[in-house]
């Protein structure tokens, strides 16, 4: 196994959808799906351009209700290029007879390659080579090249190439009753033989679109001019060509395509800019030079290296954690530093969840703030600028400060629906998943990591810090106090478990004392209240003046802090265990075999009992971490701290004992719970661990969830195997203007090799079962703390240390 390729050596249409979303190209601008150049949008085929940041919004009568939702935009199809010999039938995979096929994603270059041969009328043989790639190095440029071999015969041959931006959003069925035409057609026009250009309008968003293609050939190193016919249609655009191929020299076609929005800087109008890029574009081979020169720069940064007993699990896993890594950087890369955007759960590879922004940034973001901790700065800036509509959200609820939305995309109002398909029952249910207020915990604590880490006070002073204040003003205002538990409460709310939204036969929604939500809108006002320290003074007391904030507000966000309520309850063995939320006790066990021997997969436990008139609400049953989030996202000193703080005890004990109750109560129905879970079994050195993370590796390249991946990766997921890799088995904390290091490598796991940057410092790290070592790179920076085995070191630049375990 080469662990830089990711190959297919044969065409399988049912497999072809989850294909097509792992072989997805993108730069952070946009991404194309890996789908056939020939293909349209069928069962099998589902090409897709989307743009980062391109969002509209239909309305649609359902249930007797008008919804509205805001989806990522299916821009027109750039890629599209077919052929047909002697006026027969157009290239079709699924009717050919394929005598070959080979498909590759080179993980390293970020170029996907497809070649196959097959047999045509009267026994002719063909064979297609094709590379492609979304360029790193320009963003807004794409490019196709093609080689056709007429291996025995020579004869006529048509090329169709095309732009077509009669395009509806229909990758994901259980969305195909809602409204989804979002492109109205402006223009479409050939302005030479070689190129072509559309211009679309999204019809709510008013977002203009435009994409111009040039389509050039080669016999040789000669360059062949052909006239094409012109097939002009409502929203597309299509250039013919008729040429002559022969047995003794290929065709060579080369695509180059470019994109550009209103959304742009810097630009006139985007159709000029369009036929301007692809006017002056260099050739295929050009092109893909400086984007390979591009992302060699950007894996020296991201790669790392494990060394495992098993040699195959060793290439396996480096293979799966480096497409993990590139599809995260092409969702995420260098170029949204100049965007507005944020990171959608779903990548800009699919359009599951409507491409929405939800908590999954929490998993993401660690990856790149010890990577290139930019990104992570201009992916918080899209939270901050929508800081204001999160104000409002919290003032039309009867709150305080800034209430975040649980799913976000344009303009950061609540994007969540009110109603949501169950695939299984075909029947439209309540959803509440917009109390799953912990959303604002988790973008409080990914600004703080990120200071943490970048010692970014420039950031924390203007951005920062309004936002954390913001949301502790929030969670005070959520809180009331109960005069029997002399306690602070937060009533109905969701956790991030998601199968319980209200108690059993209860019409109102929510649920009382998530201790997640608890805990951790306790972990944000303690953090709120530190910025007084930390803040420079007159940045602070300008900020209080801006805010509003006075003494009495900090008062008493310090004594919520002391006493929120966290429930508790006892196991069979009397121990105590955290309680998912008030009450949880009281709800009936599941019968998990039963049903595993009834259906088989229950990772949906949720739309199965939903199915059967029933509801996870009356039962212990979990889809994915709830209260071992907190052990994933606190270190046991950190839960320590908290737990004290609040006036409860804590024993080192309590983390195993909970892990073992919640793992027998959770169905993974989400690809984030192996991750959190396989996380908390490694810091707890437990075995398991290695296995579970196996899992997780797998959500997406086996699509674990029976077809969820051909809907776009999960983002989530993919940067959560690769944190385990980078923090987890480093044990890598971030905290105190310390890096602790705390390693603890699975079973198995015999080394592990990585580069990361903090505070301005490139480290070096080699780590072993028994050793750790640290060399830093020649810097101006002042030196760094690093902690191991509970003591503080300073580390200079330039230095190399060595630590004994």
């Amino acid at each position: 196994m080469d662990s830089w390729k990711l190959e297919y050596r044969c065409f399988n249409p049912q497999q072809q959808g989850l294909r097509e979303a792992l072989c997805t190209l993108g730069n952070g601008y946009f991404a194309c799906r890996g789908a056939a150049p020939e293909a349209t949008a069928d069962d099998v085929h589902y090409p897709a351009t989307y743009i980062a940041g391109c969002y509209n919004r239909l309305q649609t009568e359902i249930a007797g209700e008008t919804i509205e939702n805001e989806s990522l935009v299916n821009a027109p199809n750039w890629l599209l290029l077919s052929f047909r010999i002697e006026g027969g039938d157009w290239f079709n995979l699924s009717e050919a007879d394929i005598l070959s096929y080979h498909q590759q994603l080179d993980i390293k270059q970020a170029i996907l390659t497809r070649t196959l041969r097959f047999r045509g009328p009267a026994g002719r043989h063909t064979c297609i080579e094709q590379r492609r790639l979304v360029s790193m190095d320009q963003p807004h440029l794409a490019a196709l090249q093609t080689l056709i071999y007429a291996e025995d015969w020579s004869g006529a041959i048509e090329i169709r190439s095309a732009l077509d931006g009669h395009i509806v959003n229909a990758g994901v069925e259980r969305y195909r009753d809602l409204n989804n035409l979002h492109l109205k057609s402006l223009t479409a026009e050939s302005v030479t033989d070689d190129m072509c250009w559309l211009e679309v309008e999204t019809n709510q968003s008013h977002i203009r679109i435009a994409q111009a293609a040039t389509t050039r050939f080669w016999r040789g190193d000669k360059v062949i001019g052909l006239k094409p016919r012109v097939d002009r249609l409502e929203g597309s655009i299509s250039h013919l060509y008729k040429t002559e191929l022969d047995a003794n020299q290929p065709l060579r076609i080369e695509k180059i395509a470019a994109i550009y929005t209103s959304r742009d800087h810097a630009i006139s109008e985007p159709g000029l800019e369009a036929r301007k890029a692809v006017a002056q574009s260099a050739t295929f081979e050009q092109l893909a030079g400086r984007h390979i020169l591009l992302w060699k720069q950007l894996w020296r940064r991201f790669d790392f290296d494990i060394v495992h007993e098993d040699a195959e699990e060793e290439d396996r896993t480096e293979q799966i954690l480096r497409l993990h890594i590139l599809h995260l950087i092409q969702t995420t890369s260098p170029h949204v530093m100049d965007l507005d955007v944020g990171v959608p759960a779903r990548g800009l590879h699919g359009e599951a969840y409507r491409g929405h922004i939800f908590w999954d940034e929490l998993f993401v973001f660690p990856l790149f703030n010890l990577r290139m901790p930019e990104i992570t700065r201009a992916l918080l800036r899209y939270r901050y600028r929508r800081l204001d509509e999160a104000r409002r959200a919290a003032r039309k609820a009867g709150y305080h400060g800034a209430m975040y939305p649980w799913q976000s995309a344009s303009n950061g109002r609540e994007e969540s629906q009110h109603l949501h398909l169950n695939p299984k029952s075909g029947n439209w249910i309540a959803d509440n998943s917009h109390l799953q207020r912990h959303i604002n915990a988790a973008v409080a604590y990914n600004v703080w990591q990120y200071y943490q880490v970048t010692r970014d006070m420039e950031f924390l002073s203007f951005y920062g810090a309004e936002m954390l204040l913001e949301i502790a003003r929030f969670w005070a205002s959520l809180a009331s106090y109960n005069e029997e538990l002399a306690r602070f409460v937060i009533l109905r709310v969701m956790g991030p478990d998601e199968y319980h939204d209200a108690y059993p036969d209860k019409d109102q929604p929510g649920l009382n004392n998530n201790a997640y939500t608890n805990l951790m809108a306790v972990w944000v006002l303690l953090r709120a209240l530190d910025l007084r320290e930390i803040l420079p003074t007159q940045r602070f007391s300008e900020l209080c003046q801006t805010l509003n904030l006075s003494k009495e507000e900090f008062a008493l966000w310090d004594e919520i802090s002391r006493n929120m309520h966290v429930p508790f309850h006892q196991d069979d063995h009397g121990h105590d265990i955290i309680s998912q939320f008030e009450g949880y006790q009281e709800l009936a066990e599941f019968d998990w075999e039963g049903y595993r021997n009834k259906y088989g997969d229950i990772q949906r436990l949720d739309r199965i009992l939903e199915a059967e008139n029933d509801s996870p609400n009356r039962y212990k049953v979990s889809k994915q971490a709830d209260v071992l989030m907190l052990f994933y996202l606190l270190s046991s000193e950190e839960l320590d701290e908290l737990l004290t703080h609040l006036g409860y005890s804590f024993e080192y004990e309590t983390i195993p004992r909970n892990i073992d109750y919640y793992l027998e109560r959770t169905s993974h129905g989400s690809t984030l719970s192996r991750v959190v879970n396989s996380w908390v079994l490694a810091r707890a050195n437990r075995p398991g661990a290695w296995a579970l993370f196996t899992e997780a590796l797998n959500s997406d390249v086996a699509d674990i969830q029976g077809g969820t991946t051909p809907e776009g990766i999960h983002t989530g997921a993919m940067a959560g195997t690769v944190d385990l890799i980078q923090r987890c088995f480093t044990g890598i904390e971030t905290r105190g203007d310390v890096l602790w290091l705390n390693p603890s490598l699975p079973e198995g796991l015999k080394s592990l090799n990585l580069n990361i940057r903090y505070r301005q410092h490139v480290l070096g790290l080699q780590m072993t079962t028994t050793c750790v070592r640290i060399c830093t790179e020649p810097s101006a920076e002042q030196p760094i703390q690093i902690g191991i085995g509970g003591k503080i070191y300073h580390l200079k630049q330039g230095e190399v240390r060595e630590f004994q375990l």
